[in-house]
């Protein structure tokens, strides 16, 4: 009736030496004696059997007691073996061989799979599986010595491992523990490994001069080119001046822009840098992406050599044509003397002068001053023409003034008055006509301020009108409309006086003739000398009464009356020269003023009884 089953121990340390010893109590607990019997020795006496000669055999002394952790301590099982990966991301190799050990451990049946590290190859390697004991089926068996041996694959964790080879040990323990050991098998390599690990077998080419001597030989030796790159059938594209170099050390060519100042492109140095350059490539697929690859010495068949250069001769490199002219002293020395040529004339690359087109001025469109609008065919942003200021500031607010006629076959045209301004700052003209009551016509501003070119000239070579050409008589066009010069202001007269030696003597002297015999009238009336008779005077200003518009002589005579109170016959002269502005006289000036002065008395008051004489109601 028992109810536990524990042993005793019988593994103690002393000194830090281990040893064993008798167990002191039985299973359960039970009180062993030291000479009590075990039970296979009451086992043995019960089949041991007499002997009459010699008596009892002795027989060896039982083993002394040792647990499997201790006499299995450090004795482990090594296997060499490998196991088979999938590779599906890579084009050169479709599965990968990994080498590993399995290493067995008989102190408690633990197993670890390690693979050996490999320096840079890329794979996760070292302890692949940790030392545990090793499921062998669903049934919760695992692993152990017994299942293991050379020639056989083992599985764990879903990945299967071909043991392949073991050490000496391990072979020993198995045959000791009647294991019948299977022949190693050879270790199955990697072939993608393999291929890498093998020399690289180099193309047997032909005898050729050694490299390393001709680097000796043509070290810092430079053949160079002078040459044209023509990019004239691209967008924006020129000709670009460039140097070509070539290196007889290496065989290389290398291209540099000649840059020249403020020619609008970026100041690289290098066009194509120093390399060598293929000329002849071998047959290969159409449809291979060798644009995007770089190109391989078994790719091209031949490559560009000092015999390809040559002056006048043009050369593709890299996609682009160059065109060589010259070249330097250095460069005709050296095919002088390996190639005998003699011909290194060079090549002409200058452009030849375009023709000049003349250009066509259209003509004036009558907006603006030609000066201005000519500005729009000599430039793409027109700006104003220039000024001279020194002309503006020493004529400025001086301003010729003259009374102009229009004519014009309309009759209502031919009683019109104009005022012809010429402001002498920037020679431009500017017309006014006064405002007529009842006229029909409504005065004011006839043309802006605006240059006047004469008839005949042209857009490209304006002439204007200056004041010279206003004469007494003389007719002035513009735009179209013809006018009569008929009267002219004083200070036309006192500034072409004072400057009479820049103006023609005609002109000086058509003004001075008309403006006289005003002065003479005036001169005469003040030192009382006999006036022209008053009927034949009232005759001439009646006479233009009749050419001109019908006159509202009546309401004249009005206005007068009304403003003599006392009915003397005689007003202020001030007061009688605002009733003459107010009804605009149809009548010319002069005969006016004449008149006036003939009615004239003590300087101040005018008799208008006699001078609505000539003014009938």
């Amino acid at each position: 009736q028992r109810t536990s089953f524990h042993r005793s121990q019988t593994l103690d340390f002393k000194n830090g030496y281990a040893f064993s010893r008798l167990p002191r109590e039985g299973v359960g607990g039970e009180t062993l004696f030291a000479n009590q019997l075990s039970q296979d020795e009451l086992d043995d006496l019960c089949t041991k059997g007499t002997t009459l000669t010699y008596g009892q055999v002795k027989r060896p002394a039982a083993p002394r007691f040792t647990p499997a952790f201790v006499a299995y301590d450090k004795k482990v099982l090594k296997f060499d073996a490998y196991f088979q990966e999938e590779v599906s991301i890579s084009a050169e190799e479709h599965y990968r061989i990994r080498q590993v050990g399995i290493y067995y451990y008989l102190e408690d049946d633990s197993m670890c799979v390690i693979e050996p590290k490999v320096k840079n190859s890329g794979l996760f390697q070292g302890k692949l599986m940790k030392r545990h004991r090793v499921p062998k089926n669903e049934q919760g068996d695992y692993y152990h010595w017994k299942d293991l041996n050379l020639g056989i694959d083992l599985t764990m964790y879903g990945r299967t491992y071909r043991l392949v080879n073991c050490d000496s040990f391990t072979k020993v323990f198995l045959e000791s523990q009647g294991i019948v050991v299977n022949p190693p098998e050879e270790m199955v390599l990697d072939p993608y490994t393999e291929q890498h690990r093998m020399p690289v077998q180099k193309p047997i080419v032909p005898t050729s001069p050694d490299p390393f001597r001709q680097f000796l030989t043509y070290d810092t030796k430079v053949l160079r080119f002078y040459a044209i790159w023509d990019d004239t059938n691209c967008a924006f594209g020129d000709h670009h001046p460039c140097v070509i170099h070539y290196f007889l050390a290496d065989d290389a060519v290398e291209v540099r822009e000649v840059h020249r100042r403020n020619d609008g492109r970026d100041p690289f140095p290098v066009l194509m840098r120093r390399q060598r350059l293929p000329k002849v490539f071998v047959d290969k697929n159409k449809n291979f992406p060798s644009c995007v690859l770089e190109i391989t010495d078994h790719e091209v068949q031949e490559w560009y050599s000092p015999k390809d250069f040559a002056v006048g001769k043009t050369v593709t490199l890299l996609g682009r044509t160059f065109l060589i002219y010259d070249c330097d002293k250095f460069t005709q020395d050296f095919y002088r003397e390996k190639y005998g040529i003699t011909d290194f004339q060079p090549v002409d690359i200058k452009k030849k002068p375009l023709e000049k087109v003349a250009q066509v001025i259209p003509p004036y469109n009558g907006f603006g001053i030609p000066e201005d609008s000519l500005q729009n065919c000599l430039s793409l942003f027109p700006k104003p023409p220039r000024k001279d200021i020194i002309k503006m500031l020493e004529n400025n607010l001086k301003v010729l003034r003259y009374q102009v006629a229009l004519e014009s076959p309309l009759r209502e045209d031919k009683t019109r008055r104009f005022i012809l301004s010429y402001f002498l700052s920037d020679d431009t003209i500017s017309i006014y006509e006064p405002p007529v009551k009842n006229s029909g016509i409504t005065g004011g501003k006839y043309l802006k301020r605006t240059k006047v070119t004469k008839p005949g000239s042209t857009p490209e070579n304006p002439i204007y009108y200056e004041p010279s050409d206003f004469t007494i008589g003389s007719t002035i066009e513009v735009f179209g409309h013809r006018f009569v010069i008929t009267d002219a202001d004083e200070y036309v007269l006192n500034y072409l006086e004072r400057n009479a030696e820049s103006f023609p003597t005609a002109t000086l002297q058509s003004i001075r003739d008309h403006l006289h015999p005003q002065k003479v009238v005036v001169e005469t009336v003040s030192s009382g000398v006999p006036k022209k008779d008053l009927d034949d005077l009232i005759v001439e200003v009646q006479k233009q009464l009749k050419l001109q518009e019908p006159f509202n002589t009546r309401k004249f005579h009005e206005a007068f009356h009304h403003f003599d109170k006392e009915g003397s016959g005689f007003l202020d002269k001030t007061r009688f020269l605002n009733i003459c502005d107010r009804f605009q006289v149809p009548t010319s000036t002069i005969l006016l003023k004449k008149l006036i002065d003939y009615c004239s008395c003590d300087g101040d008051k005018v008799n208008y009884r006699d001078f609505l004489l000539a003014f009938p109601s």
